[in-house]
C-alpha cells in the first residue's frame, strides 16, 4: 500500500499517531452541536436556523461550515412539498373588500390578522384544523380542531384569538369559504370590533401568510407523521403549536427568533393576554385567559 501511494512506512505510520489538528477538533465539537440542535428541532432545522441557534448560544461561526459539517453528518433540513390547488377562480362580488391587498406588513401587534382551514388526516376520518395568526410577529393567536367544517369551528378559533389578544380594530383577513361568509361570522366580528377582509376566490397569493404557515405545517409535522385517532392529532398539532411552533421555532421573517420572543423583544405596546392551555379529556383545548398584560 505504502508503494502504490509513494509514501514511507514510518511517514504513514506517524500519520497514524498524529494528534487531529485544532480546526478538526473544532469541528468534531461544532458537528456534536449541530447534531443536538437537529434533534432539538424534531430534525426541521436546515444550515440557516441552525447558524441562527448556534448564534444565539454564543457559537459564531460561518453558515457555509455549518452546512459542510451538516452533509458530513447526513442532516438536513425538511422541505416543503409542491402546493395544489382546491378551489377555482370566481369572480363574483366578495361578501367582505379585500383590505390586505397581498401586503402583509403590519406595524404592530393585532393590527392584521391572517386565517384559514387545512385538514389533518387520521386513521379514522379527517379533522379540520382552523388558525388566526397575527402578521407582526407570525404567532398562531387562535386555533381550533373539529371533526367538521361548520361555521362553529371559523368561530372557535376566532373566539380563542379574541379572548387572548382583545383587539382593537384588527383586521380579519381571510379567503371567501362559506365559514367566512356566514352570517354569523359576520355578527361575531362585529360585536369583537373584528373588520372582516377577504381575497379573491382561488387565488392563495391573497392569503399567502396563512398558507405559508399552513406549508410549514405540513412539512414539519403532518407529512412526518402518521395519527391513528383525532385525539392523538389533537395532541400533536396542540404540541407543535404551543410547545414548539410560538415559543421555539425561529422563523426567517423575524429574524430567526421565535414568534413569543420577537413580540416579548418588540412588545412595549404588546395587549397580547397571557393564557394558559390545557387538554381536557377526549382531546378539546381548553384556553383560559387571564390578566393583560402590558
Amino acid at each position: 500500500m505504502c508503494r502504490v501511494l509513494g509514501v514511507s512506512p514510518s511517514g504513514y505510520y506517524a500519520w497514524r499517531k498524529r494528534p487531529l489538528s485544532a480546526r478538526a477538533r473544532a469541528d468534531v465539537e461544532l458537528s456534536a452541536e449541530i447534531q443536538a440542535i437537529h434533534r432539538e428541532s424534531r430534525g426541521t432545522y436546515g444550515a440557516p436556523r441552525i447558524h441562527a441557534e448556534l448564534a444565539a448560544r454564543g457559537i459564531h461561526v460561518g453558515r457555509k461550515r455549518v452546512a459542510r459539517l451538516m452533509r458530513s453528518a447526513g442532516l438536513q433540513g425538511v422541505s416543503r412539498r409542491k402546493p395544489f390547488h382546491t378551489t377555482v377562480r370566481d369572480e363574483t362580488a366578495r361578501p367582505a373588500p379585500d383590505l390586505v391587498d397581498r401586503a402583509f406588513q403590519a406595524a404592530g401587534p393585532d393590527r392584521l390578522w391572517v386565517a384559514d382551514i387545512t385538514s389533518v388526516s387520521t386513521w379514522a376520518g379527517f379533522l379540520s384544523l382552523a388558525v388566526v395568526l397575527d402578521a407582526w410577529s407570525r404567532r398562531v393567536v387562535g386555533w381550533a380542531m373539529e371533526t367538521h367544517l361548520r361555521t362553529e369551528l371559523v368561530l372557535a378559533a376566532l373566539d380563542m384569538a379574541v379572548a387572548q389578544r382583545r383587539p382593537t380594530d384588527v383586521i380579519h383577513h381571510s379567503d371567501q369559504g362559506c365559514q367566512y361568509t356566514s352570517l354569523a361570522f359576520g355578527r361575531r366580528c362585529r360585536e369583537a370590533g373584528v373588520r372582516p377582509s377577504m381575497g379573491s376566490v382561488g387565488d392563495a397569493y391573497d392569503n399567502a401568510l396563512c398558507e405559508s404557515f399552513f406549508a410549514t405545517l405540513e412539512c414539519e409535522l403532518l407529512d412526518r407523521h402518521r395519527f391513528r385517532t383525532p385525539a392523538e392529532a389533537r395532541l400533536a398539532v396542540f404540541d407543535f403549536i404551543e410547545g414548539w411552533y410560538n415559543p421555539r421555532r425561529r422563523h426567517s421573517a423575524l429574524d430567526y427568533l421565535s414568534p413569543i420572543i420577537f413580540e416579548r423583544g418588540h412588545g412595549s405596546d404588546d395587549r397580547t393576554v397571557a393564557s394558559e392551555s390545557t387538554i381536557a379529556p377526549g382531546g378539546a383545548i381548553l384556553i383560559s385567559p387571564s390578566v393583560a398584560v402590558q
